[in-house]
C-alpha cells in the first residue's frame, strides 16, 4: 500500500522524467483506440510508469501514472464521466489523485487542462507540466483514424 506521504513525495519530485520519443500503437483490446506506455525515471527511482490511451472515434483521452505496487496513483481523463464515492458527478474532464483512504476513486475538475480532447499532444504537455514530469523527447501525434468501410 502506498502512504499519502509517499504519494506526495512522488508527485512533487521535480526529477521525474521520460527519456525518448513517444509514439502511439494500436490498442488491440479497444479498437480503434491507440495507446503508449513509458517508464518514468527519477533520482529516487520510484517504480512508476505512464500509460496513455486515445480513442478519436469515442472522443476519450487518458494519461495515467501507474505505481507498480499500488496501481493508478494519478491520472487525467477526458471524454468520460466520473462519479465520486460520495455520489458527486465530476464530469467528463477530471483528474484522479491518490488518497490513502479512497485510493484513486476520487476525482476533481482540473483548471490547468485547457486543451481540447482533439489535441492529445497539447494535453500531454499540460499534464506533464502539472505533474512535474519532464519529457526529454517528442510525443508523436496519434495516427489518423481509419475505419474499415463495409460495402
Amino acid at each position: 500500500m502506498l502512504s499519502q506521504n509517499e504519494f506526495e513525495e512522488i508527485i512533487s519530485d521535480l526529477t521525474k522524467r521520460i527519456e525518448g520519443d513517444i509514439s502511439w500503437n494500436d490498442d488491440e483490446d479497444h479498437y480503434p483506440a491507440v495507446e503508449f506506455r513509458a517508464e518514468v525515471v527519477s533520482d529516487a527511482g520510484y517504480p512508476i510508469s505512464i500509460k496513455g490511451s486515445y480513442n478519436a472515434l469515442a472522443q476519450k483521452l487518458s494519461y495515467v501514472i501507474i505505481h507498480r505496487a499500488a496501481g493508478r496513483i494519478y491520472g487525467l481523463d477526458l471524454g468520460q464521466d466520473h462519479k465520486n464515492p460520495n455520489g458527486e458527478q465530476v464530469g467528463d474532464k477530471h483528474k484522479h489523485r491518490w488518497d490513502e483512504r479512497c485510493r484513486d476513486k476520487k476525482a476533481y475538475v482540473p483548471p490547468d487542462i485547457t486543451a481540447l480532447i482533439t489535441e492529445p499532444v497539447t494535453v500531454w504537455q499540460q499534464f506533464c507540466l502539472e505533474s512535474s514530469i519532464t519529457h526529454n523527447g517528442i510525443m508523436q501525434e496519434p495516427p489518423p483514424l481509419q475505419l474499415d468501410l463495409f460495402l
